[in-house]
């Protein structure tokens, strides 16, 4: 089991506009049967945690909420709630409580860390962070969220080309 970050990023560093708009992404070409894309990774996970702007942007982009996992949403607000099924948990709780509480419900699976930037860099800061996974599309935004503002080594482990992205597999070095 491991914890890891897995998104994609424009060439400049950014997962999201200032905005939070993804249009930007669905431009893009990608292989959801290649190399390091998003359906065999998802296969591994067994429980994911998000922010309160990454859970608003499904909720208000997508008719229901597809994610089968236990899901943390960390917030300090109230948000709408989710379409469709699945098991949801708000929180404001310390991280390293939670990755407990992840750990024992993803029950020997992958955490995945769906966003945004400075929620994976608070499991970074905590030692929780085991892999980063980065998926470069081939633009750029000038500015807006950006991919991981923490200063954080990381090995480099596999990388491939998947269509019009680039993508990289990264172990934390601790």
């Amino acid at each position: 089991m491991v914890t890891q970050f897995y998104t994609a990023s424009s060439l400049d560093g950014f997962i999201a506009t200032e905005d939070n708009s993804l249009e930007w992404l669905f431009r893009q070409d990608i292989d959801m049967d290649g190399p390091m894309a998003y359906p065999a990774f998802g296969a591994e996970k067994g429980a994911l945690a998000m922010g309160a702007t990454t859970y608003e942007w499904i909720v208000e982009n997508n008719e229901t909420w597809d994610y089968i996992s236990p899901t943390w949403v960390f917030t300090h607000r109230e948000l709408p709630a989710k379409k469709g099924g699945g098991d949801v948990h708000f929180t404001q709780a310390a991280i390293a409580d939670v990755h407990r509480e992840m750990t024992e419900a993803a029950a020997g699976k992958n955490i995945w860390l769906l966003g945004g930037g400075d929620l994976v860099g608070q499991f970074a800061d905590a030692g929780l962070l085991d892999e980063v996974w980065v998926q470069f599309a081939p633009v750029t935004l000038g500015s807006g969220a950006p991919l991981l503002p923490r200063a954080l080594d990381l090995e480099l482990v596999e990388v491939a080309r998947n269509r019009d992205f680039m993508c990289g597999r990264y172990n934390v070095v601790r």
